[in-house]
């Protein structure tokens, strides 16, 4: 289960840090027909088909490469190829490689001890658990941390300090516990060893050289780009990450980072749930093994992988990649669409060209979409509200419609926002407002996330009921609004769709004369 060649080792390659910018970035990935690949149009229908009906999942973006080629691509309208997506959890994979990149200039070791490179920020009394921890502990969520130390992340203190403060409770090495803040370490290490963040440090190494171009990276209060979360970039750039992994390092004919390094970082290094049955093993992929911010899956296969549904899926025996980004709460089904679906298709050999086939596929990629809300009915209305006083700061509500349009106006904390939602059709604009996430802490560095490009559209439900959404485009999620009217006042109803339902903040308003 543990590999051990690569750590102790001395890079094999030659240092290679600055030759990676001189390669030219490079243009898209190539296209192919699905049959010249070795795959039927008529399974990645079938699959397109199916995820498109399940409703636990929201699907936003899906791009499917053999061969190196992309054989189908799809944005759910309204969103779009040339958005990026603020990635959760996918953001680690491409931290583990900067950690990749330092070991091969020979700056830092996986073995080296976490305290040696902080010597200023470390607690009075340092514990053995504390001075055991390892780059490659933090590597593989096997600090010893009994759970996240999440208090940290959001706040304006010493991230680094406040970490190596937390009890170490078991042996580092010993047991999986999952951490962004782990990888946020691993990214103060990076910086810490070469004088730049992790996305500056992997622009001339990464980036460059795989195309990838207007990307940005979230940063925590001290200027350390958060490592475990935060990096935007685009659909095909997560496919053109994925694919350098299934190419072992490997793009346009240079090695870029080690094959040793791919194979290392992708290997499981430790179990989850080393008391998994068999069932278990055969049903979840979760439990099938962890690398280094990789996670192991079923059918000899691995991922980098994000919360509500964000994947870069590596199938080395199908010489494939899978891209998908959606909101979900059920992360196993949508893996399983592609194991049910597209796992058993891929041939290998191309197969008997298929015009009618494609052309059907063609159609269907062009044409899924989120359907916006529409109404059958227009009440006019053209009023304001005051909140009651709220800890949401919510403070008041214009509200005006005009057939097929409806603006809103809300005040928050003494600050206006500007809403214009139409029916029937989506209606992008851009905003200030808070974005809607899993977890307020998460957000840091809001220059990067603002003005944020959302989408609106409305629907009265009746006379006295409006149902508003908003989809903030660069994101997983979106905020929805019902608002229902009662004479002089409203009651307004705010959920957060990250919480599939669970909770809403709910505000009362009375009428400005």
């Amino acid at each position: 289960m543990f590999h051990s060649s690569f750590i102790c080792r001395k890079a094999l390659l030659p240092q290679m840090a600055f030759a990676c910018a001189l390669f030219s970035a490079q243009s898209p990935l190539q296209r192919s027909i699905p049959e010249k690949e070795g795959i039927s149009s008529e399974a990645i229908m079938k699959f397109l088909t199916v995820a498109n009906k399940i409703k636990s999942t929201e699907f936003h973006s899906f791009m499917l490469l053999r061969h190196g080629k992309v054989v189908s691509e799809v944005y759910w309208n309204p969103y779009q190829k040339d958005l990026k997506n603020r990635l959760y959890s996918c953001s680690k994979s491409f931290t583990a490689t900067a950690i990749g990149f330092a070991v091969q200039e020979n700056k830092l070791k996986v073995t080296d001890k976490v305290i040696s490179f902080f010597p200023d920020k470390l607690p009075t009394e340092i514990s053995d658990n504390l001075k055991e921890l390892s780059i490659q502990n933090l590597l593989t969520m096997s600090t010893g941390m009994e759970k996240e130390p999440d208090f940290i992340r959001g706040s304006e203190s010493d991230w680094v300090k406040a970490y190596l403060a937390v009890p170490i409770d078991n042996k580092p090495g010993s047991k999986f516990n999952y951490s962004s803040l782990a990888t946020f370490m691993l990214s103060a290490i990076i910086q810490k060893v070469t004088g730049q963040t992790v996305a500056d440090y992997l622009k001339p190494r990464l980036f460059d050289p795989l195309g990838i171009k207007d990307y940005d990276w979230e940063s925590n209060p001290q200027g350390i780009n958060t490592g475990g979360w935060g990096l935007r970039v685009k659909t095909e750039d997560m496919a053109k990450f994925a694919q350098f992994f299934l190419q072992k390092g490997k793009w346009n004919g240079k090695q870029i980072i080690s094959e040793d390094w791919i194979n290392e970082a992708s290997s499981a290094h430790i179990l989850q749930n080393p008391n998994a049955d068999e069932k278990l093993r055969s049903e979840n992929d979760w439990v099938q093994g962890y690398g280094y911010q990789m996670w192991r899956n079923r059918f000899n296969s691995f991922r980098g992988d994000g919360a509500y549904g964000q994947y870069m899926l590596v199938l080395p025996e199908q010489d494939a990649v899978v891209i998908m980004t959606a909101e979900s709460n059920n992360l196993q089904e949508e893996l399983n669409l592609v194991w049910e679906h597209l796992l058993p298709a891929f041939q290998p050999k191309a197969i008997p060209e298929n015009k009618s086939a494609y052309q059907k596929l063609k159609d269907l990629e062009n044409n899924l979409s989120i359907e916006p809300l529409k109404s059958e009915i227009f009440p006019k209305i053209n009023k304001t509200f005051s909140f009651a006083e709220n800890k949401d700061k919510y403070q008041s509500v214009e509200l005006k419609s005009n057939g097929q349009k409806f603006e809103m106006k809300l005040m928050i904390n003494g600050k206006s926002y500007p809403f214009e939602f139409t029916s029937g059709k989506w209606n992008q604009q851009e905003t200030m407002r808070i974005q809607p996430t899993s977890d307020k802490k998460s957000l840091t560095d809001s220059y990067k996330l603002y003005p944020a490009k959302i989408t609106n559209s409305f629907c009265w439900k009746d006379e006295n009921t409006l149902e508003l959404k908003t989809i903030y485009l660069e994101t997983p999620h979106s905020h929805l609004m019902d608002i229902t009217f009662d004479n002089d006042s409203i009651v307004f109803e705010l959920k957060n769709s990250a919480d599939f339902g669970k909770k809403s903040t709910i505000l009362k308003a009375t009428e400005i004369k």
